[in-house]
């Protein structure tokens, strides 16, 4: 069976960020797989009657795997990006909710909260990512593969390989540096070699980071005890490093999320026994002035 790989370009048309996103698609096309660009600029997300989002839900959905790249802007990843995440992603597709809301169902019952359940976020699925900026300092780009790590986890996605390009500050200039442009083809066919296998079995081919689950270095620090700011799983900071004490706490896990699942639902019934009185003290706030702008 062809393996299905989407990317996903959210930087300017033509731009280093899309360069290096077909880079990643040429190899995993060489490799076998099935691939379409998309570009975030195509897509409308305002809400209206042409919106796009589902468009690209079906695209996401269908796909074995995926291939994210976006810009560095202010040290994070562009907002329309986020935006997308927000729409489409979350608790709608967390293979942990979803899960949870079948065996409801199977059982006769209605969901206590109303999400979307869509069996096919159960579908196995990898991914890539590639961050391009500027800046030659960490300080400035600390934040964009964190935050790309968001678009994942819900669904169980197993990113396998990550990279983040810099010194592409002006346009199209990733062209110019050969090792991105060859380490982009790497992450297409990494991406593309662990494709169909699910959370726990793919295979992670990417730099090492301190975090053994996202692989990523960005953490919480209080006194000695230690959390993953990507991704949760937990430690304790000793004189020889790190030592991960906790890595059911991640979101990445499904442990986690199952617990996160019975949260929701238990604050929900609790909220549904106090409908009444919720629309008795909001009713205080509402009618108050809002300015709006002029249309």
């Amino acid at each position: 069976m062809t393996t299905t790989m989407l990317g996903l370009s959210c930087g300017n048309p033509g731009g280093s960020v899309e360069i290096l996103v077909i880079e990643a698609l040429r190899a995993a096309a060489a490799a076998g797989a099935a691939t379409e660009l998309v570009r975030l600029d195509d897509l409308r997300l305002d809400g209206g009657p042409e919106d796009d989002a589902e468009w690209f839900w079906e695209r996401l959905i269908g796909c074995d795997a995926w291939i994210v790249g976006a810009p560095i802007i202010s040290r994070t990843v562009p907002g329309r990006l986020k935006l997308l995440g927000d729409r489409l992603l979350g608790p709608n597709a967390d293979a942990a909710i979803i899960e949870g809301l079948l065996e409801v169902r199977r059982h006769g019952g209605e969901p206590a909260v109303p999400f979307r359940v869509d069996e096919r976020v159960l579908r196995p699925r990898v991914a890539g990512f590639i961050a391009c900026g500027g800046a030659l300092t960490t300080q400035w780009k600390a934040l964009a593969l964190p935050v790309m790590h968001t678009l994942t986890f819900s669904m169980s996605t197993s990113v396998v390989d990550q990279i983040v390009v810099e010194g592409a500050g002006t346009p199209r200039s990733a062209v110019l540096d050969a090792a991105a442009i060859a380490r982009a083809a790497e992450l297409g066919r990494h991406v593309a070699s662990q494709a169909g296998r699910p959370l726990g079995e793919a295979e992670y081919l990417g730099p090492p980071g301190a975090c053994p689950l996202c692989h990523l270095d960005v953490v919480v620090l209080r006194g000695t005890s230690l959390e993953c700011a990507t991704c949760g799983a937990r430690g304790v900071l000793g004189d020889e490093g790190v030592a991960w004490t906790d890595l059911e706490s991640s979101v990445i896990s499904m442990e986690e999320r199952r617990a996160h699942y019975r949260e929701i639902v238990d604050t929900a019934r609790f909220h549904a026994a106090r409908r009444d009185e919720v629309a008795q003290l909001a009713a205080q706030y509402e009618g108050f002035p809002v300015t709006r702008p002029p249309r």
